[in-house]
């Protein structure tokens, strides 16, 4: 079978500008893994940096609470900006903070450093998304809008790796490294035609898209698809309170809030954040916690790399549901072990079980609840509202995140650690089930034919409901 190479020019560029545009998504996913592998270095005799137990505790927070102070830039960044320079900015800035990090010796400095990441990671949460959903062609948007957490999966490995096995210095060289790669790069590759188009920059959004794109009566078609698209939208002022008033909005952050704060109740920050320290409690005589952790990072990227290129073919909410119950599953295996074992019970002959459960987890995880969220939320919002959308989106992420780490602080020291994760378990279970009755299929329409099922969800009747999506549109 000889090569495509239609095919190659028809989407390389897309692929090229995506993969440019989210480096900083690995410099992201290293920060936010950071304090796995870190913690239990600065709390060693190792360490050249002297830390306490509440120092440890805010490396987690910091970055979560610069995150939510970013919100109000963000938003007016990539609607002013553009989709292209807030990426842009959110590299710089990055590169900044690692930096910071390889020269500093001040704990105080280091809490300034995870806040600014948290900031950049916000931005690029929210402008990453809206430039992949408004760049790619809408066959492959799925498997574009995936890369973004690759690339953050990547990062995670890379901090769990190096955090781990190599000398402080060679996390933040490599964070240098990446996040310079996107400085240099980035720069050359062309903005969203849709912001060119909110900008009345018609001309710039026929170049843009020509980059793009090979087919020239396509690029035709697509911007007049656009340009009404839009003209339509302005006609709806985009006001903040039209996210709760407009019926199919209300229903896309429902959606939103079920997916982007779900997936953090299920416990994916606290596992990213507190892995090591989960497994060395579980006991396992079989693997020890480091090797453990990079598995965990190892099958994560795994399997969703293998979930990015089923995206468009099976769907999003095949992968939504098979992943809630599977993760399900496997947090009610790691809670009913944790229970035993808090109830004095001899787990010793399967203390392999955490260890095995946490990786049908990570697989379980990035199949669905870990990867299909920042898809959807890239595509059912409309463009008037998606910046607001999209910022809500993060809000709600970063929210959930440090809500969810707090709860299992919480729980755990007052009940033990297997009730965490019952609760965890019971969220997936939820989450699946909410999926199977609520979310629609968004697979292979594009970013208009989205809103038309989205109103015709909210708005017609039973009858009107079935007729197919093409008719209407």
């Amino acid at each position: 079978m000889g090569v495509n190479w239609k095919m190659i020019k028809d989407l390389g560029p897309q692929i090229l500008a995506t993969t440019l545009g989210t480096l900083i998504a690995v410099s992201d996913g290293m920060a936010y893994g950071w304090t796995s592998p870190m913690i239990p270095y600065f709390e060693s005799n190792k360490s050249h940096i002297a830390i306490t137990e509440a120092d440890a505790e805010w490396f987690e927070n910091i970055n979560l609470i610069g995150a939510i102070s970013g919100l109000p830039f963000t938003i007016f960044a990539v609607d002013y900006f553009g989709r292209k320079p807030s990426l842009l900015l959110s590299a710089v800035t990055g590169c900044i903070c690692w930096l910071v990090l390889l020269l500093t010796t001040n704990v105080k400095v280091i809490y300034v450093a995870r806040f600014f990441f948290g900031m950049a990671g916000d931005m690029c949460g929210v402008a990453a998304p809206m430039y992949v959903a408004e760049i790619a062609d809408h066959n492959i948007r799925g498997f574009l809008a995936s890369l973004i957490y690759l690339q953050m999966l990547i990062g995670i490995l890379l901090v769990y790796c190096t955090g781990a096995l190599a000398p402080y210095f060679v996390t933040s060289v490599v964070g240098i490294i990446i996040t310079a790669s996107q400085c240099v790069t980035f720069p050359f590759m062309p903005e969203s035609p849709y912001y060119y188009v909110t900008r009345n920059r018609h001309k710039d959004a026929r170049k843009a898209l020509k980059r793009i794109r090979s087919d020239k009566e396509s690029i035709d078609k697509e911007i007049e698809e656009i340009e009404e698209e839009i003209a339509r939208e302005k006609l709806e002022k985009g006001r903040p309170q039209d996210l709760v008033l407009v019926p199919s909005n209300r229903l896309a952050m429902i959606i939103m809030l079920v997916l982007n704060g779900g997936q953090h109740f299920v416990g994916i920050s606290v596992m990213m954040m507190n892995v090591q320290k989960i497994l060395t409690e579980a006991g396992s005589v079989y693997m020890d916690s480091t090797t453990s952790a990079i598995l965990f990072a190892v099958m994560m990227l795994a399997s969703c790399s293998v979930a990015s290129v089923f995206i468009d073919r099976f769907g999003r909410k095949i992968l939504l549901i098979l992943s809630g119950v599977l993760t399900g599953i496997a947090l009610l295996a790691i809670s009913i072990y944790f229970h035993l074992k808090y109830l004095n019970y001899n787990v010793l002959p399967i203390s392999w079980l955490p260890a095995a459960c946490v990786m049908i987890y990570a697989a379980s995880f990035k199949v669905g609840l870990g990867l299909v969220p920042i898809v959807i939320t890239a595509e059912i919002f409309p463009t008037n509202v998606k910046a607001m959308g999209m910022t809500l989106a993060d809000v709600i992420y970063v929210v959930a995140a440090s809500a969810s780490i707090n709860l299992y602080n919480l729980l755990y020291n007052s009940f033990g650690i297997h009730v965490p994760f019952y609760v965890f378990s019971a969220v997936s279970f939820l989450i699946a089930v909410y999926t199977y009755f609520w979310i629609p299929e968004t697979k292979g329409k594009t970013l208009d034919e989205i809103q038309f099922l989205l109103k015709r969800k909210t708005h017609m009747t039973e009858k009107e409901k079935n007729i197919p999506i093409d008719v209407i549109t």
